[in-house]
């Protein structure tokens, strides 16, 4: 089977294209490019690079590819732009790994997607959305839970969230959201902060989906609070232990994992996701975001870590996504067996 591989490097994305400092983080390295490659290689499968943006475009019509292995962020700020790729597929009827394009916008609406799993039963924190700096000066936030945090509603791979995105106070809270419209212009999503321990769940497959892990983020210095932000994601290996299978007592790992499957069904998602939770002090999950695009690096992605903690190869995890995908390509299937 010849596979396409669409993704977007760091290297290749137009300048024009970045708006805050970090704009970049969210797309991939050339490492992650050629694990993928490998992996899906090693299947049996031959693979077309396709890359993102115009270079995807060019190549998956040149190309006679069967199905497509969807890495591809999109480019701009768009809270849409996630979907670019896996609409120009579906319009072409090329068959692709991942979710579709309303579950990809879905879930890159942070606010949204906080509406549809809490519809499930999810726990969530408190929150609310500001669209413009007037509405962020006129709202009273006397009322608001404090300690709180702030974050752009449409971002991902902690775009935007630093050690400064916890405020104590109301005069703090506006300061960092007129900063973050400013630097990332579109909406803020403020929402209580939940003390407690970082969580992360890695789900894999349909019908039923699978926990793959659940993994706890530790940190190595003992502080009155721990914010998993930009900074320490971009230095965790110092800074950080991952625990997984995380310690938990097995009532309250078990809710996790039902947490995780419910928040991966009730977005429509579709092969593999990352479900980020915070506890609160009483042990309570908090639903944060979930990811329908985690990063497959081999040795800083999340999901591949919680594979390679739980005895999965990188191989065997990506040929997995793969197998989950065909099960909806039947016209696929005799030439992936």
């Amino acid at each position: 089977m010849r596979v396409g591989l669409s993704y977007d490097l760091k290297t290749a994305v137009p300048v024009a294209q970045c708006g805050a400092e970090d704009a970049l983080e969210e797309y991939d390295s050339l490492e992650t490019v050629e694990a993928i490659a490998a992996a899906v290689e090693g299947c049996g499968h031959s693979v077309v690079r396709l890359g993102g943006g115009r270079e995807f475009l060019a190549g998956v019509l040149q190309h006679d590819v069967d199905l497509v292995f969807n890495i591809a962020e999109g480019l701009g700020i768009h809270r849409g732009r996630e979907a670019q790729v896996p609409s120009v597929l579906e319009m072409l009827d090329i068959p692709y790994t991942g979710s579709d394009p309303a579950c990809l916008a879905i879930c890159l609406d942070k606010p949204l997607a906080k509406t549809v799993v809490a519809q499930r039963g999810v726990q969530t924190p408190r929150w609310r959305v500001v669209a413009d700096e007037r509405e962020l000066r006129e709202t009273r936030w006397e009322s608001f839970p404090f300690p709180a945090f702030v974050k752009p509603a449409h971002e991902g791979s902690s775009m935007g969230i630093r050690s400064t995105s916890r405020v104590e106070d109301a005069g703090r809270l506006v300061e960092e959201a007129a900063s973050l419209l400013a630097r990332y212009r579109q909406p803020v999503l403020v929402e209580e902060f939940i003390d407690g321990d970082e969580i992360t769940v890695g789900v894999v497959g349909n019908s039923p989906p699978v926990v793959v892990g659940i993994m706890r983020v530790l940190p190595r210095t003992r502080e009155p609070y721990f914010v998993y932000s930009l900074e320490v994601k971009r230095d965790w290996r110092r800074l950080v232990d991952y625990e997984c299978p995380a310690q938990l007592e097995p009532g309250l790992a078990h809710e996790i994992a039902e947490s995780g499957v419910r928040a991966f069904e009730a977005v429509g998602c579709r092969d593999l996701a990352r479900v980020d939770f915070r506890l609160s002090r009483d042990g309570v999950p908090h639903f944060l975001e979930i990811n329908p695009l985690p990063g497959l690096n081999p040795t800083s992605g999340d999901l591949p870590i919680m594979a390679s903690r739980v005895g999965v190869r990188y191989e065997v995890l990506i040929g997995d996504i793969l197998r989950s995908a065909l099960e909806r390509y039947p016209q696929c299937v005799p030439q992936f067996s």
